[in-house]
């Protein structure tokens, strides 16, 4: 198991705890490396789809760094024996390292199920834990305004920077996990580890300034999760089965933000607000801890980046990886090119990638808006307390359950069993999938908004939040798989573009969703106009899906990014 506790025993033990092969006697170096670069031909659909689904190709490897066993023109593998066209051997020569054999053990697309399974689970416990964050002190508003004497929107601040400091992070976090010397595992430690240092200061602030400054760091650290993730089932997981492990995954990016104020409100009402942050120091710490004793590192780039030093340790010969090659190639204003300037361009002059990243906003917004509509439609109208108040949000909890057991065997039919079959649907498909949440999503919010009243029982408008939930989620699935598909050497900037525009958006829509809630009324429906408001450009938003089957092929063949 290559963990960070692994990692850290064997190097101060140098070698001797949890040795790897190259450090166990009796192991022998192969002797087939090859001289010099590696080239490979793949034909248009397999790098298409590489680059989508993050470099994985239709063999399960990792396309990007093109770190699979080395391959002879006649398509043998260099490490099996292949023919191999060598070069002078010279002591000055890089040779270039690749997996021991298409079996090799430290693959991971080669690990047992039950480790893949073991591993992706942490992910969505990290992704849990850290976006419970968002929103669990928001019970304890309240208490907080009385306390720092500030307005609502003030108090509300906090909330909207964590979301803008988790659409900024990807923007440094995301590459770096990408580089062979870092890699995905360490990243998700140190930046976690700062995450629950950070919560202690948070829980000690007697001002608002300071709540507001710790909030947008923790944000900013809180991000690997959701930043990484994909690129992490991306490592472990064929083409095929990526859409199951993101499905899953969307339940913990979901659930965490909703499930914060169900733990807060029962702290915020025994304990204070000030719980609510060691509670959140408490899950993300055990979460830490599970993560350094058992979570692997699965970046190809790192693994064979750390077995070409133990290889040059043990033979004194140069190694090196494509990927580090890759890496060491780049000038640094490609990199910030790469990472600062694309994913801007990209949102805004590419008219798909816009109209889809404005719809992805619209369903953070709205998710968001119900940390004031929940209060509004509970507490004022139905007369719950704190803690009755939090566990109204479980209805958006079994709304995502029931989402992602309506959308697996969907997305089976209609994409994994024919890509295991060889044959590659067309990424309009998603789009005609993404009109079953676009119907459900705006009427989910009608049903919402006029069922929130007194004399109406408190499950009618819990049912409708529900559903609403399970509206975004075929949404958010489709659209991502739809931007995989037709943007595929670009996608990590359109994701990233993607992400930073519907955090600033849905972030700064809590300050002014309570305003909108109460001034727009009527009051036997507080929530009524504004849901309605929000349900009426949902349905306006539906259409983008219509016009991509249509057109959509028109859009991206006169698209310089396509």
């Amino acid at each position: 198991m290559d963990t960070a506790f692994t990692q850290l025993l064997n190097y101060a033990s140098r070698g001797r705890l949890f040795p790897y092969p190259e450090e166990r006697a009796g192991f022998q170096v192969p002797t087939e490396f090859w001289y010099g670069p590696p080239t490979h031909k793949h034909d248009d659909v397999e790098r298409g789809l590489e680059d989508a689904f993050d470099g994985i190709d239709v063999d399960g490897n990792r396309g990007n760094h093109d770190e699979r066993p080395l391959e002879t023109s006649d398509g043998s593998s260099i490490l099996n024996g292949g023919n191999m066209e060598k070069g002078s051997g010279s002591e000055s020569e890089e040779l270039y390292v690749g997996w021991y054999g298409p079996d090799d053990p430290d693959n991971p697309k080669n690990w047992s199920s039950v480790k893949k399974s073991i591993s992706s689970s942490q992910v969505l416990i990290l992704t849990f834990s850290v976006y419970i964050g968002s929103s669990i002190y928001t019970p304890a508003l309240p208490e907080i305004m009385a306390d720092f004497h500030i307005s609502q929107v003030a108090g509300l601040i906090p909330l909207s920077v964590f979301v803008f400091g988790y659409g900024i992070g990807p923007v440094v976090f995301s590459p770096l996990s990408e580089h062979p010397a870092v890699g995905r595992m360490w990243i998700y430690i140190v930046t976690l580890a700062i995450f629950v240092i950070l919560q202690v200061p948070t829980a000690l602030c007697h001002n608002i300034g300071s709540l507001i400054i710790l909030r947008f760091l923790g944000g900013i650290f809180s991000s690997p999760a959701l930043a990484t993730s994909g690129a992490t089932f991306g490592d472990m997981y064929e083409i095929a089965y990526i859409p199951f492990a993101l499905a899953l995954w969307a339940i913990s990016s979901i659930c965490g933000p909703v499930f914060g104020p169900v733990l807060g409100g029962v702290f915020a009402q025994v304990k204070g607000w000030k719980w609510t942050f060691w509670v959140l120091a408490m899950i993300s710490g055990l979460c830490l801890v599970v993560l350094f004793f058992f979570f692997p590192e699965t970046s190809e780039g790192n693994i064979l980046h750390r077995r070409a030093r133990r290889l040059h340790k043990l033979t004194g010969k140069k190694y090196t990886t494509a990927a580090r090659q890759e890496w060491a190639s780049k000038k640094l204003s490609t990199v910030a090119y790469d990472i600062l300037l694309r994913p801007i361009l990209i949102t805004f002059t590419e008219p798909v990638v816009f109209a889809l990243g404005l719809y992805i906003a619209l369903l953070y917004s709205t998710l968001y808006s119900w940390f004031e509509a929940f209060p509004i439609v509970f507490t004022e109208t139905h007369r719950f307390n704190t803690i009755e108040s939090g566990l109204a949000y479980l209805g958006l909890i079994v709304g995502g359950f029931v989402g992602v057991a309506m959308y697996l065997p969907i997305i089976y039919n209609k994409f994994t069993r024919p890509v295991l079959k060889g044959n590659f649907p067309p990424v309009s498909m998603f789009m005609k999938l993404c009109l079953i949440g676009s119907t459900i999503f705006p009427a989910s919010l009608f049903f919402f908004a006029w069922t929130a009243h007194k004399s109406i029982h408190w499950i009618v408008p819990i049912i409708a939040s529900g559903l609403c939930i399970i509206g975004m989620l075929f949404i958010f699935q489709t659209v991502f798989n739809y931007l995989s598909g037709s943007y595929p050497k670009y996608i990590a900037s359109v994701f990233a573009g993607n992400g930073l525009f519907r955090a600033f958006v849905a972030g700064g829509f809590p300050l002014f969703a309570h305003q909108m809630f109460t001034t727009l009324g009527p009051s036997k429906f507080p929530v009524g106009w504004g849901t309605t408001l929000v349900g009426c450009i949902g349905v306006l938003m539906g259409l983008i899906p219509l016009v991509l089957i249509k057109w959509g092929d028109k859009l991206q063949s006169s698209s310089r990014w396509a």
